[in-house]
């Protein structure tokens, strides 16, 4: 018997997360992969099938769903960042695609405003629009370069020996220049990703120091940097790191993105936009 296709309504905009315990999308549990059976008797969530309360794709996929009368929806993202990383500055671009919704006639703007009204210091929408299928591809498959900012602690005990020398020789020599580094496949990772080396670049545009043992740390990277490693070298895993190059071990202790680039990392890639509200239908 043929069924007919599933009505499908497609949204995009981008989102800023200000929280550091936030998945982009659900975080099931590994061991029950959220099961309505099996999380029952599950020890690592307790039942609770997830190891998040909710994420960005739930955050904005509940309210817009309630507004277009449905509860399915699927969440697309260019690139993602991890659970404990904010994604600040204008945001990283999404399509959220509403299926088989009850309402269409929907105030995008005043969608838009519930959303962030329901998630105020957590998560915020900007320039939510009509969309279409074909966006989804681009927007996962088009690399971008991201802009970064960390806060890295360096050295430990030794760090207090080498302030000076870090802050008027290595730390200048640095700002500016870009890199190509090799990476094996992080452990944190591993699981789910092919154990292979990578070369990717990176640029650090700035190293301040802040204290002692503290650095704040502004880099661009490639589409596809493991940027944590870039920072500590997990065990020469990434060559050159931060570590490498100063000559001492770094420990990122906190990773904002600043910025979702073009390619090669100049300025922000510009998207045409549909106009109406017919593009936005399957």
């Amino acid at each position: 018997m043929n069924h007919p296709p599933k009505t499908k309504v497609y949204l995009e905009g981008r989102y800023r997360k200000l929280s550091r315990d936030l998945p982009q999308t659900v975080f099931f549990c590994p061991d029950c992969k959220g099961h309505p059976r099996r999380r029952k008797k599950c020890a690592r969530c307790e039942g609770f099938g997830k190891l998040t309360r909710d994420s960005v794709q739930e955050l904005i996929g509940w309210v817009a769903g309630k507004a277009f009368g449905t509860r399915k929806h699927v969440f697309h993202g260019a690139g993602r960042e991890d659970v404990d990383v904010r994604m600040l500055g204008s945001g990283r671009p999404f399509v959220v695609e509403l299926v088989d919704p009850k309402i269409f006639e929907v105030d995008l703007a005043a969608l838009e405003a519930e959303i962030n009204r329901r998630n105020e210091g957590r998560l915020e929408v900007q320039g939510l629009h009509w969309s279409e299928k074909s966006r989804v591809a681009i927007l996962k498959e088009t690399p971008h370069a991201k802009e970064y900012e960390a806060l890295v602690e360096v050295g430990g005990e030794v760090a207090g020996e080498v302030a000076g020398v870090l802050d008027l020789v290595k730390l200048a020599e640095l700002a500016g220049q870009r890199f190509v580094v090799t990476q094996h496949t992080p452990d944190r990772v591993s699981h789910r990703r092919a154990d292979k080396d990578r070369e990717r670049w990176i640029e650090f545009r700035a190293l301040v120091q802040e204290g002692p043992a503290r650095l704040r740390v502004r880099l661009s990277t490639q589409h596809g940097t493991y940027v944590k490693e870039v920072l500590s070298g997990e065990d020469g895993n990434t060559k050159p790191s931060l570590a490498s190059l100063l000559g001492i071990p770094c420990r990122c202790l906190e990773l904002d993105v600043l910025g979702i680039l073009d390619a090669e990392g100049l300025q922000e890639p510009v998207y045409s936009t549909p106009p109406v509200f017919g593009s936005g239908l399957r």
